[in-house]
């Protein structure tokens, strides 16, 4: 696990960190679709994303969900850092949406960490700061624009987050992120596709316009 570490943090943390980690860290395998973290439960360990792509939800009351956004390789989840300080249950949903390889790290080094080391401490509001400015813009998309604005917008962030420009993924999948109905994403498809930005196919759209 310290060659991962090194490899994806070691320009982030100092030598002692990384070993700290590799100590107390638990290597994590996980295929596409696994639930790595869901509404109300209490959180043990955080996580740092070595490779792959996941995706964090909410759910409202009715049980729709809403992406609020993806994480990355060399990412943390500013949600779970929050629930990690103060204790809480978890208030957000995370799935991988590619399969991942990820370091789960125990909530008590949290704070001891941010006292200890300053490269921590950094990452730590460095996550914070990411996170807030991709909600902010998830409630932007929601309020400023129209439906097939924000189809297009997740597609693109979808593309760019896998590197790949063919997304294997279902209308209801898509519904689901958008927190709308599978009818309305179907049809926005369609005019996209003749507008030349997508191509479909069978569960899977291809984005030309990024």
């Amino acid at each position: 696990m310290i060659e991962e570490l090194e490899l994806h943090y070691g320009y982030l943390f100092e030598e002692e960190l990384l070993h700290e980690i590799n100590q107390v860290g638990t290597f994590k395998e996980v295929p596409e679709g696994y639930r790595l973290m869901d509404i109300g439960e209490y959180i043990k360990s955080m996580p740092l994303l070595v490779s792959g792509v996941i995706k964090i939800l909410r759910e409202d009351d009715n049980g729709d969900e809403l992406l609020l956004y993806f994480l990355e390789r060399g990412d943390t989840c500013a949600m779970t850092l929050n629930c990690c300080v103060g204790t809480k249950k978890s208030e957000i949903r995370a799935i991988a949406e590619t399969p991942a390889k990820l370091i789960m790290v125990p909530v008590q080094k949290m704070e001891e960490w941010m006292r200890n080391y300053h490269s921590w401490r950094n990452f730590i509001l460095q996550s914070y700061h990411a996170r807030l400015k991709e909600m902010l813009e998830t409630i932007d998309s929601i309020a400023f624009m129209k439906m097939d604005e924000r189809l297009l917008k997740h597609l693109r962030d979808k593309a760019m987050v896998t590197n790949d420009d063919m997304i294997v993924t279902t209308h209801q999948e898509i519904a689901h992120n958008l927190h709308t109905s599978r009818v309305v994403i179907s049809r926005l498809l369609k005019t996209l596709e003749n507008e030349g930005k997508i191509e479909l196919g069978r569960n899977s759209i291809k984005v030309i316009d990024l």
